[in-house]
């Protein structure tokens, strides 16, 4: 079973790496990392991969999975390599997926039209504006198509996906290994339970820092 993940440049690292460190436990999974082109491809802070397969080398994986990132807003509205991809690959998949606002790469691929999918809180309009009807839950499966709710979700989506190819006991094992048990300091990792005072906060910053990558 071969596992694509496609990246862009200004992708989100966790959106990509979570699901990545899950997947890679799954027996029998091929993990292969992929992008425009071979080389160094930055995330949107520090990290850089080093890649070594195209997009063109993994034409018909059996499992998709795109990250999101401030930048996905314009790349589903340019277009490019990596939608293309998205597209052709789709046709073949068993399952094709998201994290975060990697949905909006979906969308723009044409795939989300009818569908119930999910995104960052933030995106939830950009969403619609591809025919999807978006969910608060954090993973959201409709067809072969699974989404999963802002970054950390992709862990989540990861251990669905696990659940799903291999049964709940390779799932529970995996999540067990990785010791993923979540028990945050706070209760605010969402929209409905953020203080609103927070919640501003965090829409004013990531709107003025999307805008800022709009402009570029």
């Amino acid at each position: 079973m071969q596992i694509a993940i496609g990246l862009f440049p200004g992708f989100t690292a966790l959106d990509a790496i979570g699901p990545y460190q899950v997947l890679s436990n799954l027996p029998g999974a091929e993990i292969v990392v992929c992008a425009e082109q071979t080389g160094l491809v930055a995330d949107d802070n520090v990290l850089q991969l080093e890649i070594s397969h195209t997009f063109g080398d993994v034409p018909t994986p059996d499992v998709l999975l795109v990250p999101g990132g401030l930048i996905t807003r314009k790349v589903a509205r340019d277009g490019g390599p990596i939608i293309d991809w998205i597209r052709s690959a789709h046709e073949t998949t068993t399952h094709t997926t998201s994290v975060c606002t990697g949905a909006l790469l979906l969308g723009a691929a044409g795939l989300l039209e009818g569908r119930a999918a999910t995104t960052h809180w933030l995106s939830y309009d950009h969403l619609r504006a591809y025919g999807a009807t978006p969910t608060e839950q954090r993973v959201v499966t409709d067809g072969k198509v699974i989404t999963a709710a802002g970054v950390s979700a992709g862990i989540d989506l990861a251990l669905a996906l696990v659940a799903e190819l291999a049964g709940r006991e390779v799932a529970q094992a995996i999540q067990l290994g990785i010791e993923y048990d979540p028990q945050p300091p706070f209760d605010a990792g969402s929209p409905t339970k953020a203080p609103p005072e927070i919640k501003a906060l965090v829409r004013d910053l990531m709107a003025a820092a999307e805008e800022a990558v709009l402009q570029s």
